[in-house]
């Protein structure tokens, strides 16, 4: 025979459950902080190595394509160096 809930066993389950939830919230705040890093950096790289070395416009589709290749545990990545992280780079300079 299973034992009657004590009676705060509501509140318990509600603050445990808003815990869960906050961490969670602050995980995905951490992650999307450190893409808007991690896309600015490369996008930074893209453009330094396009004035340096005088890139044209098709190395950044076969870079997305190639790090498709070599990464392909990674999703949506490459699709933000084809759409425009190096953009994002030059739009957002500090």
């Amino acid at each position: 025979m299973s034992q009657p809930l004590p009676n705060d066993y509501p509140a318990l389950l509600a603050d445990i459950k808003q815990r869960v939830r906050h961490a969670q919230t602050r995980a995905m705040l951490s992650v999307n902080a450190e893409l808007i890093r991690l896309y600015w950096s490369v996008g930074r790289i893209i453009e330094t190595s396009q004035q340096q070395e005088g890139y044209g416009t098709a190395v950044v589709p076969r870079l997305a394509r190639d790090l498709c290749n070599e990464l392909p545990e990674v999703k949506g990545f490459p699709n933000a160096i084809s759409t425009g992280c190096w953009r994002f780079t030059v739009n957002t300079r500090v």
